[in-house]
This record gives structure tokens, C-alpha cells and sequence, in this order.
């Protein structure tokens, strides 16, 4: 029981990193009044990059760090499309993505199955041989870390800092924050590079630390649900990690199942976070006033200092 726990929860940690990486930095662009759906590509692009990058260099670091610049090029195409030429944000963001998806499989044809060492863990002295949870919680991968203080980091941020006052006022009262002197263009493109640079992050996480291979496709709709994350989370740092835990959980429910002998169709298995995600993004949408409360006002609408 200790061993299938521990498992559990272990697995659940690895599973939501990348998921939260990912919703950290969508979370930003969105507090600034972007939508960007372009987080597929972006993560695409990043899990291309970094394995090569850490294939090439045999450094998991210089893989991360590759396919966080990654995300970054690309998503200043999405910003230079929305903020420049302002172009509907829901239109450009898919088709930066797509634009992403198909990068990824061209720089990563002749990678195809090739494979890296795991990326070593990091066992903290003394918490580590806690039982169940001491391997679960403190020996695991750096991301895992990362990702934990980065949502903290984050949140502190976004709350306690004038930094974090002006992305808000941009997205919850562009004119005003125009008014006052602040060049809403470039703290929006500020956050989308941001945002890009998490989300080739959280790629690379995936081909570089959680599945240490390069296959087209393996991101797998992780970017669809970074960006149902943020709206699951109520645009709260907190909730979004919470959920990004679940969904881990979920995620891992196909090995769990596995590995106690459940007979079920492993199509079945494997939909079942994005039937989370259907289910999670339909009963929020039912509470309307949550929503309206928590969504930046300007979300999605085009800004420019014209009007």
C-alpha cells in the first residue's frame, strides 16, 4: 500500500510539472489582457529544442534553457501579429501554434526516438528518507522544484509588488494605465515573451526530465490544458497549481491501473485528463459571477493607443 501511495504521488508531481510551468506563464499573459492560444505550439517548440539542445551539449540545463528561448522566438511572432498589427488574438493564437507544431516536427524529424539519460534527482538530506513521502516529495527531478518555487515566486509577484500592480492595471484597465504614463504594448509584449519562455520551458520538461526522448506529437494537448488551467484556476495562482496536481493525478491514473492489473482500454486511460478538462471547464462555466469576478476585464480585446 506504502509502495502504490508513494507511487501515486511521486508520479502525480513528475505528470503536473509541466502543466504548471505552463499555466504560470499563460497566467501573466493573461493578467495583462492576452488570450494566447498558442501554447501547443510554444510547449511543441521547446520539447523539440531543448532534447536537441540537451542531445547535442549532454547538459539537461542548456536543454531547459534551449527550448524556453524557443518558446520565446515564437511567441514574439504571436506578439508582434496581435500588438503591432492587431490581429484577433483567438485567430493568431492558433495559428502561431500550428506554425509551432509543425516547427517542432521538422527540427525533430532526424531526433526522432532517439533518447537521453534521465535527468538526475535531487534528494534534500533528511526529508528524503521520510517514509512514503520522502521520496515522493524531496528526491525528485529539479523541475519538480522549479515549478513549486516559481508558483510562490509568482504569486508573491503578482500581489506584493508595483511590477505586479502595473500587469494587472494593464489588463484590468488598459486606458487608465495608458493614462498614468505606462506603455501597455510593451508590458503586454513583455508578458507574452514571459509566457512563451514558461511554455517552451514546460516543453522541454517534458522531452528533457519527464519522458527523456524526442517523439513528434508528445506534447499531446498539454498546451489545451495549461490554457483550461488558468481559467479552472479562477486566474489565481493557488488554484492554478491545485489543479495543475489534479490533472496530474488524473494522468497518471493509466500506470496506476496498469500496475494493479485493471482491464481497461488504454484509449480509454489515456483521454481521460482532457475528459477532465471538458468536465472541470463546463462546471465553471456554469458560475458565471466567478468568472466575471476573477477574469481580467480586458481579456482578449485588441488595445491600441488610438482609441
Amino acid at each position: 500500500m506504502n509502495t502504490s501511495l508513494q507511487f501515486v504521488l511521486f508520479s502525480t508531481l513528475v505528470a503536473a510539472t509541466p502543466l504548471l510551468i505552463g499555466a504560470l506563464g499563460e497566467l501573466v499573459v493573461e493578467k495583462t489582457g492576452v488570450l494566447n492560444l498558442s501554447i501547443e505550439g510554444l510547449m511543441a517548440i521547446g520539447a523539440a529544442v531543448g532534447f536537441i539542445a540537451a542531445y547535442n551539449t549532454e547538459s539537461h540545463w542548456l536543454g531547459l534553457l534551449a527550448g524556453g528561448l524557443a518558446g520565446l522566438v515564437l511567441s514574439l511572432v504571436f506578439a508582434s501579429v496581435t500588438l503591432v498589427f492587431l490581429a484577433n488574438q483567438v485567430a493568431a493564437g492558433i495559428a502561431v501554434g500550428i506554425l509551432g507544431l509543425g516547427l517542432s516536427a521538422m527540427v525533430g524529424r532526424s531526433y526522432e526516438s532517439q533518447s537521453i539519460p534521465p535527468m538526475a534527482h535531487w534528494a534534500i538530506p533528511g526529508l528524503s528518507t521520510l517514509p512514503v513521502v520522502g521520496q515522493a516529495f524531496f528526491a525528485q527531478s529539479p523541475p519538480v522544484y522549479l515549478a513549486v518555487i516559481l508558483a510562490v515566486g509568482e504569486a508573491v509577484f503578482l500581489r506584493a509588488t508595483r511590477l505586479g500592480l502595473i500587469i494587472r492595471a494593464a489588463g484590468e484597465a488598459p486606458h487608465a494605465a495608458h493614462a498614468l504614463g505606462y506603455d501597455v504594448l510593451v508590458i503586454r509584449a513583455g508578458a507574452i515573451a514571459f509566457g512563451g519562455f514558461l511554455a517552451g520551458v514546460a516543453g522541454a520538461v517534458i522531452s528533457v526530465a519527464y519522458t527523456p526522448l524526442w517523439a513528434d506529437g508528445m506534447v499531446a494537448g498539454r498546451g489545451w490544458i495549461v490554457i483550461a488551467l488558468v481559467v479552472f484556476g479562477s486566474w489565481r495562482v493557488g488554484r492554478i497549481a491545485a489543479g495543475a496536481y489534479l490533472f496530474g493525478a488524473v494522468g497518471i491514473l493509466e500506470l496506476l491501473f496498469q500496475a494493479q492489473g485493471v482491464q481497461l482500454p488504454s484509449q480509454l486511460l489515456s483521454s481521460l485528463p482532457y475528459v477532465v478538462t471538458i468536465i472541470a471547464l463546463t462546471l465553471l462555466s456554469m458560475d458565471r459571477r466567478r468568472i466575471r469576478l476573477n477574469a481580467p476585464v480586458s481579456l482578449g480585446l485588441t488595445f491600441w493607443t488610438g482609441q
